[in-house]
């Protein structure tokens, strides 16, 4: 396993999520580090590689405002969803990742992001990282769609898609974030 990380956003991240694909863009799929985006970055991606890689941005976002105020504060930021994705989402001091590498936990716990929330998208995804030894931990799966690791601080969800990722189980996503930094400050 590398000790880099691959993906958008910043090391120092709160919500660190884990997707299986990367967008179809050069410069993208060519990536080797971790890199925060620009503004208006999101919105090129949008723009050049379809409404799948929108609906990822726009449900990020809306999990960030979802989550407990008293425990995030990324609603304190931008007025909407919509506003805290185009102006601080993945960028500079956002405290959020979008990661294409695997989850490097024994890394993370050597670390400040102990108390980093780890998001992995979809049960697939999930289950690959596993039989491919790169995921070394135990999920207890709490229906056939939500799996977490408290120790671990790891939540598999579904995709990150308005069809896959409802409104509803956004909350519940929520919902178990609130619940696994209840046991840590």
């Amino acid at each position: 396993m590398s000790d880099q990380y691959i993906g958008f956003g910043t090391d120092e991240y709160q919500i660190a999520v884990y997707i299986a694909n990367r967008p179809p863009i050069y410069e993208y799929q060519q990536l080797d580090q971790l890199t925060a985006l620009t503004t208006g970055e999101i919105t090129h991606i949008g723009q050049h590689c379809g409404n799948g890689w929108r609906k990822v941005f726009n449900v990020y976002a809306k999990l960030l405002y979802a989550l407990d105020k008293e425990q995030f504060n990324f609603a304190s930021f931008a007025p909407t969803w919509q506003e805290y994705r185009d102006d601080f989402l993945l960028q500079p001091h956002s405290k959020t990742s979008l990661l294409f590498s695997a989850p490097q936990l024994k890394l993370i716990t050597q670390n400040a992001n102990q108390k980093a929330v780890h998001i992995i998208t979809g049960k697939t995804y999930a289950k690959s990282l596993l039989s491919k030894g790169l995921l070394d931990i135990e999920l207890i799966w709490l229906n056939s769609e939500f799996a977490i690791n408290r120790s671990e601080r790891v939540i598999v969800c579904p995709y990150f898609d308005y069809r896959q990722l409802s409104n509803v189980k956004i909350e519940r996503l929520a919902e178990l974030i609130k619940e696994l930094n209840q046991h840590v400050y």
